[in-house]
């Protein structure tokens, strides 16, 4: 019987069990076994179920099928036991969209909801780096998360798991880690419950944090409810700098400092016991400094150009320029080369040893475009040049002159809008503040800071609050 079962009924056929049933009392009565001494078909299913499970599943339906009944521990869960044997030894990174709108600080547009990228030790579930911004995932935000963790710890985990998405699977993020001596590992595809990892940290910061606020969107997910008086789209009053500096004090303060289920302890006791006991590794230490932002910049498929005697070096279409292309050595000679995402006006090339900042021919018109803003101003005039001609190069001059002009503000001011929230953001990761933050507008429930709060009681006059009582008033002399 378990032979019938495990050839006949375990296949990739999926035969039915009475069919397997009824070739297993054909050959018992070809093999002259008795009529009633042949199991009948109750016990052939007990003993079909009692082999049921993973490797039933797999021979039958295949891996997606048979993954549900899998055991996994990759995945990072509330009570998931920790693994790695040590703080930085295993590290997450991974995306999610914060379920909330957010509005521009200058033009009080909405411009949608923001992603955030966390990095989590698996050790002690501490969140070593945090990241938002409103462009989809991409190796920029894998950048940025690594920057911050390094700002913050100066250093990196040892292994670094993520999931498969193409910004984890590029040449300059495989690069960036092997330089540190870092693994990168990605989970298995097809499986969507790894692709979950730090699922339980996203549902903690919605329950703990952003569902507190005003303009969340958990009646969105109900869309028969949603009506123009309770659409977070209307309600929204945060912006992105004023968001992600308190969801960074969330992050590094609360979260950090609360006893976690699966540890028993804060995230932030279990860190520091196992540094202690298990060691420093101070030459595992990353120096945050120059060297260390410019080798998180990326670079091109290359990784080099050749610098022309009296243009300098081109890369992606523009010309950058410095004074040390000058020395006639260096002329026709190939130099390493990287790029600011944030800042298309500059880049860097490597030369006698050293980076040195070039400067864009139109420097005035790209310095503080972003890398996203290039490429759709270049989508854009490819797209209408391509009912003219099959080739269209967009040179540079092109599309300076595109950028600049009242077309470009029309199809660009999305992402421009949101390219200047940004800024705000580097303000937080660099010193901490937003520099003009909506705490006016917010209710007075989610006014969270108390240098706010005192601020807004103070009275403040206005012309229309001024009034004047003639006989109140001084009289002078005439002269």
């Amino acid at each position: 019987m378990t032979k019938f079962i495990t050839q006949d009924y375990e296949t990739h056929k999926q035969k039915r069990k009475s069919e397997v049933y009824g070739a297993f009392v054909h050959a018992c009565s070809t093999a002259g076994i008795p009529e009633n001494q042949i199991p009948s078909y109750k016990t052939f299913i007990q003993e079909i179920k009692r082999h049921s499970g993973y490797t039933q599943t797999l021979k039958r339906q295949g891996q997606r099928a048979a993954y549900p009944q899998q055991p996994f521990y990759w995945e990072l869960e509330l009570t998931t036991p920790r693994h790695g044997d040590r703080p930085f030894e295993i590290g997450h990174i991974d995306h999610t969209q914060l379920d909330i709108e957010l509005r521009c600080s200058k033009t009080g547009l909405v411009l949608g909801r923001p992603w955030a990228t966390f990095l989590v030790d698996a050790y002690s579930r501490r969140i070593l780096a945090v990241y938002m911004t409103f462009d989809p995932p991409s190796y920029r935000s894998c950048m940025m998360v690594l920057r911050i963790c390094v700002m913050r710890h100066s250093r990196l985990p040892q292994i670094i798991i993520t999931d498969n998405g193409k910004e984890f699977h590029s040449i300059y993020f495989e690069s960036l880690l092997a330089w540190f001596e870092c693994t990168l590992k990605h989970r298995p595809p097809a499986a969507s419950r790894f692709s979950g990892v730090c699922e339980r940290l996203f549902g903690t910061a919605n329950t703990q944090f952003l569902y507190n606020l005003t303009g969340n969107t958990q009646i969105t997910k109900n869309v028969r409810l949603v009506t123009k008086s309770v659409n977070p789209k209307n309600l929204a009053v945060w912006t992105l700098g004023s968001l992600y500096q308190y969801l960074c004090q969330w992050a590094y303060s609360e979260y950090d400092t609360t006893p976690h289920p699966a540890l028993g302890v804060s995230p932030q006791s279990a860190l520091t016991t196992g540094l202690a006991e298990y060691g420093n590794r101070s030459h595992r230490q990353i120096c945050n400094d120059e060297n260390w932002k410019l080798l998180t910049l990326p670079s091109t498929p290359k990784g080099q150009v050749k610098v022309h005697p009296s243009q300098g070096i081109q890369i992606r279409g523009i010309r950058y320029w410095s004074n040390t292309f000058k020395d006639p050595e260096i002329h026709h000679t190939y130099v390493n080369i990287r790029y600011d995402p944030f800042d298309a006006g500059t880049a860097y090339a490597y030369v006698r040893g050293q980076w040195v900042k070039c400067i864009s021919e139109y420097y005035s018109i790209l310095k503080g475009r972003s890398e996203k803003e290039i490429w759709l101003a270049t989508a854009e005039l490819q797209k209408r040049q391509q009912n003219h001609q099959k080739q269209f190069l967009v040179r540079a001059k092109k599309l300076a002159e595109f950028l600049t002009s009242a077309e470009a503000e029309e199809v660009l001011l999305s992402q421009r809008l949101m390219d200047a929230q940004m800024m705000e953001v580097f303000r937080v990761i660099d010193y901490g503040i937003v520099a003009n933050k909506i705490d006016s507008q917010l209710p007075e429930s989610e006014t969270i800071c108390p240098a706010t709060q005192e601020s807004s009681s103070t009275f403040q006059p206005s012309a229309n609050s001024l009034s004047i009582n003639p006989q109140e008033l001084q009289l002078f002399d005439s002269y």
